[in-house]
């Protein structure tokens, strides 16, 4: 297991896996099955086992529709859960918020990351508050909220203006002291986005790596994965999922956020062969 100097360290030379911990009792794909503390901690330390290099830990459903969470109430659902996990393992702790309150609840009991699904738009507290705390922040793509975000889905050029959003965002974040080496950057698979745009995006990802920032996809149990399998729900897409994550990667892409670890480790580490001509076993890349 690897802590974050190792992770930043290792962007560029091999893909990333962060898997994805919900403790949510709504979330679209797992939603429920770690909404109990010590499940989620036991859920963490199993992701930490089986190979993720980061654990990204959310208490608010992203999901289309869906409603928003107090912080209080996100706080009560992830700090437990993030100050346990910080304690036990050297696995990099992500927390999955848009809320200033929560990530700097978060940091303080152990969290190294801060990845915010608005790109640090929602709360106007969060951007400077990512560049005093000095940690590494992942920038999103969506429009509207989760609640609204499957409203508005015309876009004349989905590529280009995800990428003219990404870009703006990151002028944003140096101009707020920001350090590049912790910028990331993610096109919001899902978010916001129709099946061809998603699948266009997906295409396209070496457009976005050309603005010169890790690029983080999510794909895992997605919707548009289901469309494309004839409406599988999403307990049933891990194949499709896994063909995203091989794909990604043959596109550049540096960090994959999945629900399935031990799948995904497997198909990273025979991609990155492919792709980048890494060919050393799992176990010593853990």
């Amino acid at each position: 297991m690897l802590g974050l100097a190792d992770i930043l360290n290792a962007i560029g030379k091999r893909t990333l896996l962060m898997g994805v911990l919900n403790v949510t009792p709504d979330s679209f794909s797992d939603g429920g099955l770690f909404f109990d503390s010590e499940a989620a901690i036991e859920q963490g330390l199993r992701m930490a086992e089986e190979g993720a290099d980061l654990i990204d830990i959310g208490g608010e459903s992203s999901r289309p529709g869906a409603e928003p969470l107090s912080a209080d109430e996100e706080m009560r659902r992830v700090i437990p859960v993030i100050e346990s996990l910080a304690k036990q393992i050297p696995t990099p702790i992500s927390i999955d918020t848009y809320k200033a309150n929560v990530a700097r609840e978060a940091v303080a009991k152990g969290a190294q990351i801060i990845n915010d699904i608005s790109a640090l738009t929602f709360d106007p507290e969060m951007l400077p508050l990512a560049a005093k705390l000095n940690v590494p922040v992942c920038l999103m793509h969506m429009r509207g909220t989760p609640k609204t975000m499957q409203d508005d889905l015309i876009y004349n050029n989905v590529v280009a203006e995800v990428k003219e959003f990404l870009s703006t965002r990151i002028d944003s974040c140096l101009q707020a002291g920001i350090k590049k080496e912790h910028i990331w950057i993610d096109p919001g698979i899902g978010f916001g986005k129709d099946l061809e745009q998603n699948l266009e995006l997906l295409r396209n990802l070496p457009e976005l790596k050309s603005l010169g920032y890790p690029v983080l996809v999510g794909p895992s149990r997605k919707g548009f994965i289901g469309k494309l399998l004839g409406g599988l729900p999403p307990e049933e897409r891990l194949e499709g999922t896994e063909a995203v994550v091989a794909y990604s990667i043959s596109k550049g892409v540096d960090i994959i956020r999945v629900h399935d670890i031990i799948a995904t480790k497997r198909v990273i580490t025979i991609t990155d062969a492919l792709v980048r001509g890494i060919s050393q076993q799992i176990d010593s890349l853990q």
